[in-house]
């Protein structure tokens, strides 16, 4: 699994601790520390359709938990998710 986000956003770090302590195995992508991971998101974000009521509403779609390559959660959906 992937959490794409940044530690500049309010929401990203209480979810990365949540999911830490609740021993949930992930991979974080600061979208902000480097471009290569900035690319992968923004190629996520242009290209699934999870993402249109985000960008409706102006949003970046962070905190976003790519579970597999069906399944995308974002922001309360991950905690409530795994029950946190």
């Amino acid at each position: 699994m992937k959490l794409y986000g940044t530690l500049l956003c309010p929401d990203c770090p209480p979810v990365i601790s949540a999911l830490k302590s609740a021993g949930v195995e992930f991979e974080f992508v600061n979208i902000m520390e480097n471009i290569k991971g900035l690319k992968e998101f923004l190629q996520l974000r242009d290209s699934r359709y999870e993402f249109n009521e985000v960008k409706s509403a102006g949003n970046i779609g962070i905190p976003c938990l790519l579970v597999n390559e069906k399944t995308i959660l974002f922001g309360e959906d991950i905690i409530d998710h795994f029950d946190i």
